[in-house]
């Protein structure tokens, strides 16, 4: 099963999956978990966040480009087995979560943000993944019928067989607690979109960790770090507005 089945729309953060899915499938038959995947990707985060910290921003965004495959690789590894799980989608949104905003701290320490600039990229990002996560999804649904992730999380799912209820509900409560508010606001902004939401998520998906991250280790490597935020705030923002602006037209010109 592809993430977004046969003929799906191109997806710029997309461009690690072909290594992701050959790893996923060398960890088929291994006894390697699909949460120790997240967990190996988190705790990666944490450690480039340290590596900030130490003034060692280039290696520190090679290995965030790293992390993206890896990131990948649970998703992948989780179709190849047929194993969906909502305590693994729930969890690895939590994780990139929490690895952004330590990641983002950190280098907002290191170049002298500010808390009020650290906090407003921070906030950017969230959107700005949360859209692209949005028509992700949608795309997802059309194209190969994935139900593990929902538009409409207010509902706590039913477990799988290989996963427990108690474990769904707890991570669901966390998930809505941190995700939900987001969710709301993307929806209403997005409407009811195109009829394939292709230009939507193509658009969309320069937002994604995937892309983005070749941008960071980009203005790394070119010493250039400091347009971070304008990038963020600024040109982000613009493709942010393009893409919320393509779905509310497409959605009046196809009715």
């Amino acid at each position: 099963m592809r993430k977004y089945g046969e003929g799906g729309p191109w997806d710029f953060s997309d461009w690690g999956r072909p290594i992701a899915r050959s790893l996923a499938l060398y960890l088929k038959d291994s006894p390697v978990s699909v949460i120790q995947v997240t967990n190996f990707h988190f705790i990666l985060t944490l450690f480039c966040a340290w590596l900030i910290l130490q003034g060692q921003i280039v290696p520190a965004s090679i290995l965030l480009v790293v992390k993206g495959v890896v990131d990948a690789i649970d998703g992948e590894l989780a179709r190849i087995r047929r194993r969906p799980s909502h305590v693994g989608r729930y969890w690895d949104t939590i994780a990139d979560s929490i690895g952004l905003v330590v990641v983002m701290f950190a280098l907002g320490t290191v170049l002298k943000w500010g808390l009020a600039l650290s906090v407003a990229v921070i906030f950017a990002v969230f959107f700005q993944y949360s859209l692209f996560n949005h028509f992700s999804l949608r795309v997802r649904i059309l194209g190969s019928g994935d139900t593990t992730s929902r538009l409409d999380e207010r509902t706590c799912p039913r477990a799988y067989p290989w996963e427990k209820q108690k474990n769904v509900e707890r991570l669901h409560r966390i998930y809505l607690l941190l995700f939900s508010w987001q969710d709301s606001i993307i929806t209403a902004l997005t409407g009811r979109g195109t009829k394939e939401m292709r230009i939507e998520l193509t658009s969309s998906s320069i937002l994604g960790f995937g892309f983005q991250s070749l941008i960071l280790a980009s203005i790394a490597i070119a010493d250039r770090i400091e347009l971070l935020p304008e990038i963020v705030l600024v040109a982000n923002n613009a493709i942010f507005a393009f893409a919320i602006l393509c779905s509310r037209l497409g959605a009046t010109t196809s009715r």
